[in-house]
């Protein structure tokens, strides 16, 4: 794995969001000096709060999986997760209503989840679930280590006997074929397969080893933090500032200021920070910016879709809905083209209802709840562009509370008392890419080592984190993406040395590493 040379005893951070949180805590877990500076008023970055009147509304992702990550960057700096974060298992994970009336329970408990799929569609198919589980199992064991949790430096990298292992557990072919391999219920197969757009392919197109996706939802379970997802990047800036890092909100990044091909401080609009090394956590072309220099790729980047996102909080509920619910049209293949290729908004949508109130009623006032609705869309690169989201917006939002008011949610809009809606043109203005918060998609020439790199050539003390870089979108991937980044300054010293020492232990890591001329 290559490395940072030279001195890395200060490092500066650009940006509070999972993915700079997460590097923090291994940085000082691993003796850095670490200062983290923000533009935002506090952290988060797209894991953000929104006060909405009286209720408190997160801004991005809304299913966390995987906390076993989370608790290792806490215990990179010797806390727990547990001690910082309560953790609400949801049971089920998810809730899925389907076009022709019918609904199944998404649980993560195997005897519990076969029951639910022979009660929905018979014997024959809780039989191919448990088949599935076993093989989803196998996957995510043979991906966590060799293709997700490592720093690649070279498509050689993947010559290794996991990756045989990979393909005999048919994880090179297509994500849809796989599924069916197990289930015919098409209704079920959607259940297994939706994951794909959160990696921005259709089914039909995405590496059947994206099914680890669904292992995280189905197999290891969905949590949901209380007080909301915003909880979770605050509690990291906490740990982070008791361990010693200096955390500077409300300061845009200017520039890098450079001698030769290495970074000497990080200049904002309020103040110039000298550093050894710094990690940047922007969108890639912000980086690139900063960096001066934008790598040459052979294809052109492709980003995933975007969303819409209706922020409502009412004065009643619905029954039919779970703390997770997904509202499947009948439409499939069209859906995914018109979202990846067409750019046309979605003709029957399938839609995520999020009612974080039904775990955390604090969220919402008394007797309100609280409901989020997100229907994926084109990105402005195929679609509409934030211009025309800005006419298309009130109409669009319209529409949609008509479709949920149609699939059983009635009296929807009536019900509501404060909303906001989001759309590709708000993404654009907070400067993401392609007008979509989720990033670089995950076509086979973007993902593992032809994904964007963390490491920038011609900048020897730079390294690059968050969804867009190395592994790739979601809670979990971000949070190790920071962790990878920790490691290219570290030379992945382990966090069990921070796990050992308190702030002490660490200012004396610091002064070896200071004598040692790292």
């Amino acid at each position: 794995m290559k490395t940072i040379p030279g001195r890395t005893d200060h490092v500066v951070v650009v940006g509070a969001g999972l993915a700079g949180l997460s590097a923090a805590l291994h940085l000082l877990g691993a003796g850095r000096e670490v200062t983290i500076v923000e533009r935002d008023t506090g952290p988060g970055g797209r894991a953000g709060r929104m006060e909405l009147g009286a209720y408190r509304v997160d801004t991005g992702p809304t299913v966390l999986t995987m906390p076993d990550i989370l608790d290792e960057a806490f215990a990179a700096v010797g806390e727990t997760l547990r001690d910082r974060i309560e953790l609400l298992p949801l049971h089920p994970a998810y809730r899925a209503l389907f076009w022709d009336g019918s609904r199944v329970d998404v649980h993560t408990d195997a005897e519990v989840m076969a029951d639910e799929v022979a009660r929905f569609a018979g014997p024959s198919e809780a039989r191919g679930y448990l088949r599935m589980r076993s093989w989803l199992s196998e996957l995510y064991a043979v991906q966590k280590r060799r293709f997700i949790d490592t720093n690649f430096d070279s498509p050689v990298q993947l010559l290794h006997p996991d990756l045989v292992r990979l393909a005999a557990l048919g994880g090179l072919g297509r994500l849809d074929r796989a599924v069916g391999d197990f289930l015919s219920d098409e209704r079920l197969r959607r259940v297994f397969s939706f994951q794909a757009l959160y990696a921005g392919v259709p089914p039909s197109r995405a590496l059947a080893a994206y099914a680890v996706i669904a292992y995280m939802d189905t197999v290891a379970g969905v949590y949901f933090p209380r007080g909301g997802m915003h909880s979770v990047p605050a509690a990291m800036a906490d740990a982070a500032e008791k361990a010693g890092a200096r955390l500077r909100y409300s300061e845009p990044v200017r520039s890098l200021e450079r001698t030769g091909s290495r970074v000497t401080a990080v200049v904002t609009e309020q103040a110039r920070i000298p550093c050894d090394a710094v990690v940047l956590t922007p969108e890639l072309p912000v980086a690139y910016r900063l960096l001066g220099r934008t790598p040459r790729r052979r294809v052109r980047t492709r980003y995933s879709p975007s969303a819409v996102i209706l922020h409502a909080g009412t004065d009643r509920t619905w029954p039919l809905l779970g703390h997770h619910t997904l509202s499947f049209g009948s439409a499939w293949s069209r859906t995914f083209d018109e979202l990846t290729r067409t750019g046309d908004i979605m003709s029957d949508p399938s839609l995520l209802i999020t009612r974080p109130t039904a775990t955390d009623p604090t969220l919402a006032p008394p007797s309100r709840h609280l409901h989020y609705v997100l229907a994926p869309c084109p990105n402005t690169d195929i679609g509409p562009d934030p211009v025309h989201w800005g006419e298309l917006g009130p109409a669009y939002r319209d529409g949609l509370v008509r479709e949920l008011e149609n699939r059983g949610l009635d009296g929807f809009g009536d019900a509501i008392d404060e909303e906001a809606l989001v759309t590709p043109a708000h993404w654009a203005a907070q400067g993401h890419s392609a007008g979509t918060p989720f990033s670089v998609s995950h076509s086979f020439l973007q993902t593992g080592p032809f994904r964007p790199r963390n490491l920038v050539r011609g900048t020897d003390n730079a390294v690059l984190a968050g969804c867009g870089t190395t592994p790739g979108v979601g809670v979990p991937p971000v949070l190790i993406s920071g962790k990878l980044a920790a490691q290219r300054v570290t030379g992945g010293a382990s966090a069990a040395r921070g796990r050992s020492t308190g702030r002490s232990g660490r200012r004396e890591q610091t002064a070896a590493a200071r004598r040692s001329g790292r």
